[in-house]
């Protein structure tokens, strides 16, 4: 069975070597061109290409799939079906009906809730306390096609968007592997329908929403940092220098009196008490603007945080 990859990012990639692990003949592999990153704004690999490179396949990096000799070149390629996790491009119908089995996607939500761009921050940002991963045959609209496989990942207590990212990839490439040799075995896939309820987006990550607003709850404070870690991470502002939190206390601290949000009610060896909207927030790991990230308590010594000082919003 030739199978054909469109992925980009390290989800994507984890995906990609588990499929080569189990011997599958990936006859070509699709990623974004390189995109210049860094202070000398270098062009870089995708992670993708990196592994695909790596194990001598075929790498080809088209600017769109809209139309033109390209696409044209690439259709002319048969393949039984194509795996897309992360690809970040549309697949307009011409290439959705391309392989002779369709398109098969690895999406890190269990459909039909979040859809969308960031199901993963946004699942960790809702309270979730379990998420999944769906393999789906893919259709014109954005991850509404049918559903051929669906597994639970549970959110731990102190989940990251970076661990559960890496739980998820997991979870999709060992089910995605799961799908292919069931395919290749029986050369057909049963699906259902997406339910129709139920259905909620995950809109892409804004930077501007990576701002602490001290006046909602501490759950929802500590949901939010957690969310947005490793990236962008989330910002607030204190004696004019952008400060971003990386750690909280599972915790929620008890508060007596009546600060105003974003103000410190106490310092001590274990973190930065800040006041909320309701209760306060203990911070335990803090990063200085082109700092390095360190804790709580080594950052209010630095910085001369005491109570009353107080956090804002970065301009």
């Amino acid at each position: 069975m030739r199978v054909g990859f469109a992925g980009t990012p390290r989800f994507a990639a984890m995906v990609l070597e588990a499929l080569v692990a189990a011997g599958f003949d990936v006859a070509l592999v699709l990623t974004q061109p390189d995109r210049p990153k860094g202070r000398g704004l270098k062009a870089e690999s995708s992670p993708v290409k990196a592994l695909a490179a790596s194990l001598g396949l075929i790498v080809l990096q088209p600017a769109t799939l809209g139309s033109g000799d390209s696409r044209a070149a690439l259709l002319a390629v048969p393949l039984d079906v194509l795996v897309v996790a992360a690809y970040g491009l549309i697949l307009p119908p011409a290439v959705l009906a391309w392989p002779r089995h369709g398109c098969l996607n690895v999406h890190a939500s269990r459909l039909p809730r979040w859809r969308g761009a960031a199901p993963i921050p946004r699942a960790i940002e809702a309270g979730d306390r379990a998420t999944g991963v769906t393999i789906m045959q893919m259709d014109a609209g954005l991850d509404t096609g049918p559903i051929v496989l669906c597994t639970d990942v549970p959110i731990a207590p102190r989940e990251t968007a970076g661990t559960l990212h890496d739980k998820l990839a997991a979870a999709g490439a060992q089910a995605m592997v799961s799908v292919l040799t069931r395919l290749a075995r029986e050369e057909a896939l049963t699906s259902k329908p997406q339910p129709a309820t139920g259905v909620t987006y995950a809109s892409k990550l804004e930077r501007a929403e990576a701002v602490i607003d001290w006046s909602q709850s501490p759950e929802g404070i500590d949901r939010k940092i957690r969310a947005f870690d490793p990236a962008p991470g989330a910002a607030t502002r204190l004696g004019g220098q952008t400060v971003k939190v990386w750690r909280t206390s599972p915790a929620v601290v008890a508060r007596t009196d009546d600060s105003v949000a974003g103000t410190v009610v106490a310092v001590g060896k274990d973190g930065i008490d800040v006041a909320c909207g309701l209760g306060a927030l203990r911070l335990v790991e803090l990063q200085p603007a082109s700092g390095k990230r360190m804790s709580a308590s080594a950052f209010a010594a630095g910085h001369a945080v005491a109570p009353g000082s107080r956090f804002g919003a970065p301009d």
